[in-house]
């Protein structure tokens, strides 16, 4: 049997079709939440919250780079050279998984997080003893359409996983007191609330504004409100979401990497396969790693040096002494 990606040209034409329909209708609500005009008053009601902190001080600062095209295997072997998903996740958890599902397009395109990575993820959680596992993001165009036409949701919910889809009860005002822009903004925190564990799955890809979208980015869908006006200054942005999020861990999906017109792609040629899968406790030092899949380095990426000004990782991923390991 091929690999679940490995689409044929008329399937592949098929889901790309429904999807372009699905975008052209859903993704009105996306252009609709984009206000230019800059940001208003700051949001009001409820007590500004925090995010928890979800690392496991014990792990340590640690990093694999797994090498092959079978994601559910290059995950596996990840995670076993940190010592294996019992290390981060232990019996009773509650385990929040937040994807990048921000456009309603199929996963052969790269540009969300591929639903293998969540089945087998979830699966892995499950086999540790976690009581729960819930898969959310705040999508750009319609979460519904987006989380179904991405896989995400399907393989999610087959995998036994709950699906939290953003609504406006789930958002609480937060104030990152070291930021500049994450002030009295609504960060999607519903999930989180009885969590005890948190990783983020993202896909490697260029991004027109950023230089890159990779595991500190993925945190930009926890945002609320007129996000938009904060890509006028988004290495700032990026910086402090990593600041914000403490995470277990981040999974870093190389395996197809998004060369160019990311972040939302569109066509296979924008496609490289570099069969690389990345897994770490310090986001900082995993997008300083995964920067060389898109040829660059990580000075290349501003957000990169800042975040790890703010004390929120390393961009010295080398210093981690990371493990590589082969399928």
């Amino acid at each position: 049997m091929p690999p679940a990606d490995a689409l044929n040209r008329r399937e592949f034409l098929s889901r790309a079709a429904r999807a372009g329909a699905v975008l052209a209708a859903a993704g009105a609500t996306g252009y609709l939440a984009h206000d230019p005009s800059g940001p208003g008053p700051a949001p009001i009601g409820g007590q500004v919250a925090a995010l928890p902190d979800f690392s496991v001080p014990a792990a340590g600062r640690r990093l694999s780079i797994a090498r092959g095209a079978d994601r559910a295997r290059t995950l596996g072997l990840a995670l076993e050279a940190l010592g294996g998903i019992g290390a981060f996740i232990r019996k009773g958890d509650r385990v929040v998984l937040k994807v990048n599902a921000a456009f309603a397009s199929p996963p052969v395109l790269s540009a969300t997080t591929h639903p293998l990575i969540v089945a087998e993820l979830t699966r892995l959680c499950f086999a540790a003893g976690a009581a729960a596992v819930t898969v959310t993001d705040n999508p750009i165009n319609d979460p519904a359409s987006c989380f179904a036409l991405t896989g995400i949701g399907p393989a999610a919910r087959a995998a036994g996983a709950a699906v939290a889809l953003p609504a406006e009860a789930l958002f609480r005002e937060v104030t990152l007191k070291e930021a500049r822009l994450i002030r009295n903004w609504p960060v999607l925190l519903g999930p989180l609330a009885n969590a005890t564990k948190l990783i983020g799955t993202a896909p490697v890809k260029d991004h027109h504004r950023s230089g890159a979208s990779m595991t500190m980015k993925n945190w930009y869908g926890l945002l609320g409100g007129r996000r938009n006006i904060f890509h006028q200054d988004v290495h700032t942005l990026i910086a402090e979401l990593a600041l914000m999020v403490k995470p277990t861990l981040v999974i870093l999906d190389g395996t197809n990497t998004m060369m160019t017109n990311g972040p939302t792609g569109g066509s296979l040629a924008d496609l490289r396969q570099t069969d690389t899968l990345i897994v770490g406790t310090d986001h900082v030092a995993v997008d300083a790693c995964g920067a060389a899949l898109l040829d660059k380095q990580p000075a290349d990426l501003p957000f990169i040096a800042k975040a790890a000004a703010l004390g929120a990782g390393t961009a010295d991923f080398g210093s981690l002494d990371p493990i590589e390991v082969r399928a």
